[in-house]
């Protein structure tokens, strides 16, 4: 893989300066990144929170042949809060092939489309980090919530990439949410069995995803492939490195997935039964006492805490609380004993930042100051 000038992968290790004050890691020059699936949702999403990233540049936005050789602006229905950045607008979209001089690739692909083409880039040596649920489930893929699991990046190193070429995978972003909010019981007190009902926003169907008629006033009590990844997903991610992959937690999950007339914002109502007996106050204890190894880097896109506990009733909530810490947040609350388990309580997350677009930021973040991105 060769890069122009543009490309700016001629850094050398003494151009990286590790700065623990309160900036964090800094870089005299920033990596440049390619986000694909650049028009979506959450491919839009991506391009607002990489804009003015202090370590990563948008140089290339690839999408659809439809859109191809067009300047983004003249073909992205730009739905974010924040204007388009000029700079993002003027670039032309390209085909997402690994020919472009990028060293990190955020993917926000359709899952229809995402294997091939993500391989196709790790191939090339290009580090993938993906939205999409094709390669989740690979043995050597890691499924990655920074604060819960980084330690499965070690994964990348059995993959058989060439020129530190990998696949990163961002969960499902219900289970982003979950999982973060289990791993403090799991630490302390073990995982007997769980049951989760998922009360998922609109958003998470993408732009066009639902007709109004059919969730206006209403919940759809199913969702496609979901429940599946719910019951899966968690064990991968609370699992534990091996030589040939990851032991998953065994232990069962029942899930029920619904869709409600929310815009944005995950809702998990959670009953969780303990292997080790535990007082409520231990367990609230446990969730606010809660420090992810990560913190110590002080990674960018971090939240200032991994889950906010709330005391009061009826918290959290989607409208309230889903965009505290720009989003990046998890917030657990209702916190109360379960007649038919231990405890059960409720898990709220973003589901296009924490879920999503944030969640992939700060997993290449985390790998850019762990020093498994090279250029």
């Amino acid at each position: 893989m060769v890069f122009d000038e543009e490309g700016a992968f001629d850094l050398n290790p003494d151009e990286v300066i590790k700065d623990r004050t309160h900036e964090g890691l800094l870089y005299r020059r920033k990596v440049p990144v390619a986000v694909l699936g650049a028009t979506g949702n959450v491919g839009q999403r991506l391009i607002s929170l990489l804009h003015n990233h202090p370590w990563f540049d948008v140089k290339h936005v690839c999408a659809s042949e439809r859109t191809q050789g067009s300047r983004f602006g003249d073909v992205v229905e730009w739905r974010q809060s924040k204007p388009l950045p000029k700079t993002i607008a003027d670039l032309l979209v390209e085909a997402p092939e690994p020919n472009i001089a990028a060293r990190v690739i955020f993917s926000a692909l359709d899952s229809s489309v995402a294997g091939d083409i993500e391989e196709a880039f790790a191939k090339k040596g290009y580090v993938v980090i993906s939205n999409a649920r094709n390669h989740r489930m690979d043995p050597f893929v890691p499924l990655i919530v920074p604060e819960v699991n980084p330690d499965h990046l070690a994964l990348i190193k059995k993959q058989p990439y060439p020129q530190g070429g990998c696949i990163v995978t961002n969960p499902n972003c219900v289970v982003i949410g979950l999982t973060t909010a289990l791993r403090p019981l799991q630490l302390e007190f073990g995982i007997e069995n769980l049951h989760v009902v998922s009360m998922q926003s609109i958003s998470g169907a993408g732009f066009n995803g639902l007709p109004s008629l059919s969730i206006l006033d209403n919940v759809i009590p199913f969702i496609e492939g979901e429940e599946e990844k719910l019951c899966l997903e968690p064990k991968k991610i609370l699992g534990t490195t091996t030589d040939t992959g990851i032991k998953y937690l065994d232990f069962p999950i029942s899930a029920t997935c619904t869709r409600v007339p929310v815009t944005e914002g995950h809702l998990v109502a959670v009953s969780v039964k303990l292997k080790k007996k535990a007082t409520i106050e231990e367990v609230r204890r446990a969730f606010e006492e809660f420090t992810p190894p990560i913190d110590e880097l002080r990674l960018p896109s971090s939240p200032k805490k991994a889950i906010y506990f709330f005391e009061e009733k009826g918290s959290p909530q989607p409208k309230l609380h889903k965009d505290i810490d720009n989003g990046m947040a998890v917030c657990v609350g209702s916190l109360r004993p379960c007649p038919t388990s231990d405890y059960k309580f409720i898990v709220l997350s973003h589901n296009l930042v924490r879920g999503a677009a944030g969640g992939t930021i700060l997993i290449g973040e985390l790998m850019l100051a762990q020093g498994l991105i090279h250029w």
